[in-house]
């Protein structure tokens, strides 16, 4: 089939008269790609546009970890014309997912063509609004897929440490449960004794002592045990290891074990310590435990899980969840905290918000990391101001020139190395933030200092309270 024949086919060219189909005809050139091949890649220069004559293509967004495809265009589809018009970079790439011919259609005679035909022009803003809308909500999704799986990747890191905790104390429990047991059997003839070695342990797993550094601890086993050995008293690593971290030093032991003798205070000293090791395991075990609930609660408050999208918002207890949520991330840096005290709450949907500010802490942290700053620092601010909530995001990294900062919340523009982002994080939070929430999102940057302010009002008006975001996620 002829190139003109061929193109009359295809929608943004179907009403083009014949001078202007012929003239455009002459430019065409013919291209085969075979299965596998790639036409072009993400950031690539956009020289070209192309109708498919056969076979497919596989549109592919690059995102860490892997590839993503984003869409797939057949027969009579045009491809690579947004970057051709916007004069940007290729924003994906384009794969042959069989044997493929396709017409390329410079630039030029792009150019040309749009400059004569009203109908072609009309015609081509259709199918990239439609392109934009269809690559947005794709992306969209895929850009909230990545980051729940950066916030599961922080909470399995953080549920870790505490789950290794609960399994090595499980496995601890029962040797201390059996050497308690032993040692209770014991007879000891000072039934006094035996009841101040039990309150002791209880009374020191309660009010556990600050850790010592390694220097303090050496010196504090050296005095024990040279004050055990003195009374003829078992003086060994172990024993003395869990008196120093128990906080039970000579003069404690001194008032427990008072006047009595070696082979009764040896008794009771051992119960103190067979005590003092379960007490501490169970305390142990406690504390880890409290941490998977606290991150359990953070992850569901944080996606607000059983909740109505639109609620009364806790600003700042939305940025603590996030916090608590990329700790992974945040402990790299130092965070100082400005929060207004009984700052009112607003009428919004949380969950979409929480995506806002993963968003740029993340970023911000990133900022920092790349930077080398040594001391980073991350400034989180939220006060009234009239009818809104100001919720500011400082870093005190290097910045960003004018040319990125006033492209910052553009679909698709990224800083990051590719693959690394979609550039989709901060155009969707300008999204979440102004049109669905009627606020604001602006940055203010320069060296050794980048802010992003966001402004929320309040309270919502009824309509955009009453419905869900306004470009929520596709599958």
């Amino acid at each position: 089939m002829a190139a003109d024949e061929r193109l009359k086919r295809v929608p943004i060219f179907a009403g083009l008269d014949e001078d202007d189909l012929e003239r455009i005809c002459r430019g065409v050139e013919d291209v085969h790609l075979a299965a596998g091949q790639v036409l072009f890649r993400e950031g690539d220069a956009g020289d070209r546009a192309y109708v498919i004559v056969s076979g497919g293509l596989e549109i592919l967004k690059e995102t860490s970890p892997r590839q993503v495809t984003l869409a797939r265009r057949g027969v009579d589809q045009v491809i690579g014309e947004m970057a051709l018009l916007q004069e940007q970079p290729r924003n994906a790439t384009a794969r042959a997912d069989a044997d493929t011919d396709l017409l390329a259609i410079p630039k030029r005679a792009l150019d040309e063509l749009l400059a004569t035909s009203p109908g072609a022009s009309r015609a081509i803003f259709q199918t990239l609004l439609e392109r934009e809308q269809e690559n947005h909500d794709r992306l969209r999704h895929i850009e909230r897929m990545a980051q729940i799986g950066t916030l599961s990747t922080g909470i399995a890191h953080e549920l870790n440490n505490p789950a290794t905790a609960v399994r090595r104390g499980a496995d601890r429990l029962t040797e201390a449960i059996d050497a308690l047991l032993n040692v209770a059997t014991t007879p000891i003839p000072d039934a006094e004794a035996r009841r101040r070695a039990v309150a002791l342990a209880h009374e020191l797993a309660a009010d556990p002592p600050t850790p010592l550094g390694a220097l303090d601890r050496s010196d504090a086993e050296d005095e024990l045990q040279t004050w055990l050995a003195a009374r003829g008293l078992p003086a060994d690593e172990e024993r003395v290891g869990a008196l120093v971290d128990a906080g039970a030093g000579p003069e404690r032991l001194a008032a427990l074990l008072g006047s009595s003798a070696a082979d009764v205070a040896t008794d009771v000293l051992e119960l103190l310590v067979a005590t003092l090791r379960l007490t501490t395991l169970a305390a142990a075990l406690g504390d880890a435990a409290g941490r998977i609930a606290t991150l359990v609660g953070g992850m569901r408050s944080h996606s607000h899980l059983d909740q109505a999208p639109v609620q009364e918002v806790d600003v700042t207890r939305g940025i603590e969840d996030t916090l608590a949520m990329l700790a992974h991330v945040v402990k790299y840096v130092r965070v100082v905290r400005e929060y207004e005290p009984d700052l009112p709450r607003i009428t919004a949907f949380a969950s979409e918000l929480n995506q806002v500010w993963t968003n740029l802490i993340d970023n911000a942290c990133y900022a920092l990391q790349e930077g080398g700053v040594e001391d980073p620092t991350l400034t989180l601010r939220a006060q009234r101001d009239g009818d809104d909530v100001v919720v500011e995001v400082e870093d005190n990294g290097p910045g960003m020139p004018p040319e990125v900062a006033s492209r910052i919340f553009d679909a698709f523009y990224t800083t990051k190395p590719v693959g690394e982002g979609t550039g989709l994080g901060l155009q969707i939070s300008h999204r979440i933030v102004v049109l669905e929430h009627r606020g604001e999102l602006d940055v203010a940057t320069e060296p050794g200092r980048t802010t992003f302010t966001v402004v929320l009002p309040i309270r919502q008006p009824e309509p955009a309270a009453a419905q869900q975001p306004a470009s929520s996620p596709t599958g």
